[in-house]
């Protein structure tokens, strides 16, 4: 079977792939975290906001992650980020973030060691995780080259499993099943904290 690769480049610049038989490229993430289905005492609930979907030609644009013990909160970081395209209309749209905010914040290779630091080897916690783990496992390796090798909780699977009921498990649909606020959605600290209220209520 042929199969018909096109190349183009959008307005910004990036690299965009079609096809009528391709398939997405997947990387291979050597000594990358496992995903375990549990409560953790100790952990740390990480979020991100991109410029879309793929690790590889998406950026990152907002990271946050708290730290708890004990289900305590202990510690918080939070930084926007400058990519190196601009933002389009439909991110500033669904996050809020302009290009005007990220305009002096530290670029990814200024901030993605200071955020390993923060997390050390805690677990993971977060809502589709796996996604904020790709990005994050191929910008540390691009900018220090070091993997991210933290075990992961995925706060939607536990959801899927305890709420089989619920036709969707988007964390904004378990957030209003157990009445707990969405203001703020898509930034990056709020996430983090509607996705613990998630999953102590679903604990």
């Amino acid at each position: 079977m042929a199969i018909s690769i096109s190349v183009t480049i959008d307005e910004n610049g990036k690299p965009q792939i079609s096809g009528g038989e391709t398939q997405p490229i997947k990387s291979v993430r050597e000594s990358k975290g496992k995903s375990s289905i549990l409560f953790p005492d100790d952990y740390v609930v990480v979020d991100i906001e991109t410029t879309g979907l793929s690790p590889q030609y998406d950026e990152i644009i907002e990271i946050a992650a708290i730290k708890y013990n004990s289900g305590e909160k202990a510690d918080v970081f939070s930084t926007l980020v400058k990519p190196e395209y601009k933002i389009d209309e439909y991110i500033t749209e669904l996050t809020g973030i302009t290009n005007e905010m990220v305009a002096t914040a530290p670029k990814i290779a200024d901030c993605i060691a200071e955020f390993k630091e923060f997390i050390g080897n805690e677990i993971i916690v977060g809502y589709n995780v796996n996604f904020d783990v790709n990005f994050l496992y191929d910008n540390l390796m691009e900018c220090c080259d070091e993997k991210l090798s933290n075990d992961f909780v995925d706060v939607m699977r536990i959801a899927k499993r305890v709420l089989p009921e619920l036709s969707h498990h988007r964390q904004k649909d378990i957030a209003e099943f157990f009445g707990i606020s969405i203001d703020g959605a898509h930034r990056a600290e709020a996430d983090c904290l509607m996705c613990n209220e998630c999953l102590e209520n679903l604990k």
